[in-house]
Formats: C-alpha cells, sequence, structure tokens
C-alpha cells in the first residue's frame, strides 16, 4: 500500500527525466565528443548490475596494448573535484571502486571527478601521469554531457527492467526505452547455463536493434583470500567445507554471493550492511560480537574485495578478527563464447579510434608548420 503512493511520484519523475532526455535527443542540450576512445559502462537501475567487475574486465583486456584511465565520480568520497589516484590513495579521498581498481591494477591511471567532461579534459592534460589511449566512464549512462565511442549498458538478468518501474515506485533511473541509446547490452548475474529460447525471449523483450550487440555474462568467485596475509590462515576448498563463515557486505545485491557460499561451507550468516557502507568501530565491535557467537573453533569471517577496500581502512580492528579475515574476489565471465566477440570489438574500436586521433594530429602538426613557414 505504502509503495503504491510513490507512483504518482515516479510519473512526475518520468516527466522530468523524459524532457531532458529529448533536449538531449534534439540536440538542445549539447553533449561533448572527445578524440581520445571513450567507452561508458553503466546501467539505467539502482542497485548493483556488476559494473565494478566489468570495467576490470575491461581493464584487463585493454591494459595489455594500451594506457588506459577511468574515471568515476567517487561515490561516497569525502573530497571533491578532480584527484588522480596514487598508491596511497584510500576511499575516504576517491571512493571504494576507484581504490580497488588503482590496487589491482596500479599501473593504469585512475581519476574521480564529478564533472565527466571537465575530468576527461584534465585527463587528456594531465601532467602527473601519461595522457591515456583510452577512457572508462564508470557508471555514466546518465552522464549524457560526454558522447561516448562505446556505450555499454549492464542489464541484471534477475531484475528485468521491461518488468520494472521509474524511481521511487520501482528501480529504474530512466525509462526502459533509453536502452536504444546503448551500443553493446550486457545480461549480468546470468545463470551458468542460459536456454536459446530465454536468450531469443531477452532480447525480444529489449527489442534489441540492428546497431546493438547482446551479450550474456555471469559472475565467478575465485578462491577466498586473506586480508592480512601475515595474520589470517590459509584454506582450500576442501577445507573450507568444514568451516562456519560469517559473511560481511555492504554491497547493492549479496544474494548471488550468499547462495554460493552456502553450498561451500558448513554454515553461513549474512551481516549485511547498506551498499558502500563505511564501516565504523561500533560496526567491527558489532561484527566481532556476532563472530564470537557462532559456536565451534573452525570458522571465519568473510566479506567481498570491495567491502575489503573500506574495512581496510579501519584501525582498530582486533587481532582475533584479522586472523580470520578473508575476503573474495570475483570476476566476469562470458557465456556462449562471447568474450572473444566482445573483446575484438572493443579493441578494434581503440585501435581504430588511436589510428585516426594520431592521423588527425600529424595532419594538424603540418598545418602549423605550413603556416609558420609562409608567415
Amino acid at each position: 500500500m505504502i509503495r503504491i503512493l510513490l507512483y504518482p511520484f515516479s510519473l512526475l519523475y518520468g516527466i522530468v527525466i523524459s524532457f531532458r532526455n529529448f533536449f538531449y535527443n534534439s540536440h538542445i542540450f549539447s553533449s561533448v565528443e572527445f578524440e581520445t576512445p571513450v567507452i561508458s559502462i553503466g546501467n539505467i537501475t539502482v542497485g548493483g548490475t556488476g559494473k565494478t567487475p566489468h570495467t576490470e574486465y575491461l581493464i584487463t583486456i585493454l591494459r595489455k596494448e594500451f594506457r588506459v584511465a577511468t574515471l568515476s565520480r567517487g561515490y561516497k568520497r569525502q573530497t571533491s573535484g578532480f584527484i588522480i589516484a596514487d598508491s596511497n590513495s584510500d576511499y575516504h579521498q576517491i571512493g571504494d571502486e576507484p581504490t580497488q581498481m588503482k590496487r589491482k591494477f596500479p599501473e593504469i591511471t585512475v581519476a574521480v571527478d564529478k564533472n565527466r567532461v571537465s575530468g576527461i579534459k584534465k585527463l587528456l592534460k594531465a601532467e602527473t601521469a601519461p595522457a591515456p589511449d583510452v577512457i572508462l566512464l564508470d557508471d555514466a549512462y546518465q552522464h549524457r554531457h560526454v558522447n561516448p565511442g562505446i556505450n555499454i549498458l549492464l542489464i541484471d538478468y534477475n531484475h528485468p527492467v521491461w518488468e520494472d518501474h521509474l524511481l521511487p515506485y520501482g528501480r529504474l533511473r530512466e525509462s526502459a526505452t533509453e536502452i536504444r541509446r546503448a551500443g553493446f547490452i550486457v545480461i549480468t548475474k546470468c545463470p551458468s547455463e542460459i536456454s536459446p529460447i530465454t536468450r531469443r525471449i531477452i532480447a525480444k523483450n529489449l527489442q534489441i536493434k540492428p546497431y546493438q550487440d547482446l551479450f550474456f555474462t555471469t559472475l565467478e568467485y575465485d578462491t577466498i583470500q586473506p586480508a592480512f596475509k601475515e595474520q589470517s590462515i590459509l584454506l582450500n576448498e576442501e577445507e573450507l567445507q568444514s568451516y562456519s563463515v560469517l559473511l560481511v557486505t555492504g554491497i547493492a545485491s549479496p544474494q548471488p554471493l550468499v547462495s554460493y557460499l552456502s553450498q561451500k561451507v558448513k554454515s553461513l550468516i549474512n551481516f549485511q550492511f547498506p551498499d558502500h557502507h563505511n564501516f565504523s568501530s561500533s560496526d567491527i565491535s558489532s561484527i566481532e560480537s556476532k563472530f564470537n557467537a557462532i559456536d565451534g573453533n573452525q570458522k571465519i569471517i568473510v566479506t567481498t574485495e570491495k567491502d575489503w577496500m573500506r574495512l581496510a581502512q579501519e584501525e582498530n580492528i582486533p587481532l582475533s578478527v584479522q586472523k580470520c579475515l578473508f575476503y573474495i574476489p570475483v570476476k566476469v565471465h562470458f557465456l556462449y563464447h562471447e568474450g572473444r566477440t566482445f573483446d575484438e570489438k572493443i579493441l578494434n574500436y581503440v585501435k581504430e579510434n588511436i589510428s585516426n586521433n594520431d592521423l588527425h594530429r600529424k595532419k594538424e602538426t603540418r598545418r602549423t608548420e605550413d603556416r609558420a613557414s609562409n608567415q
């Protein structure tokens, strides 16, 4: 009943968003294009669709050949303006997801700026880092001030957008018709197998256009890692089966991880915090109390890699918790061997646009030299 009362607000929100998109589509509001290849990764729903692991997947395939930069707003950071991360940057300065990317890929440039246009311009002119060959915009599907070369839209398999409604009645940030702006559509968090008819139904419901590519991915959890390498015990998958687990999560959709770990361990308790939660000393005390209440000696605490970026900044973690604290990495896997096609399309786009950019620069250099010689 309470949710129904939100429906009029969804209608009002939809009118505002529709006018905004109409102004951009009609070029009344302008979008900025850049010669440097720009790839946007985002969604049209609130909640987790797997943006971080998909961005990391892009970094992995691109960093072998190109100088890669990521740009995000740095959600919940305690700073403002444009910042380029270094090895000492933490989530207070740049947010948890950029911190995770910088620590996993120290060779790439990681930057934050709420103003994406300004952030890209500063990245291209930055003196503290080489100019990137390609820029990845995190969570930027609604940031239409930038017109990216490739727009990647992520949709959670478990939350079909064609059955959803606009905020605040539903989960949609904008109408499902705006799927048409995407060049690549990725259905995320899929089961390990999807029947061909299910794929066709999804494509039909999304009204896939000829210029759009549709992909399906699932999340694969890696071996749990000790959070404090000098403190934690080491466990293999077979040993894990005899352990009770306190799972600590501060992410939007912990259920897939809960389901996965429940099959791998003796017993599991999920201690759930809000998405992007900043852990306090009292939170650590609560975690310790819940952990101590679990019977037996064979027990550990497991958290997500993103949550660990925030937990790691808490200085008052007791040694008894440190030696039992683990995190679990996650990575993207494309179904039906579609990863090769996805990789080729991404790499070809960057290669072609870098070549065009280099050719443009050479032409501009020659024009400048010709003008100078004629004066």
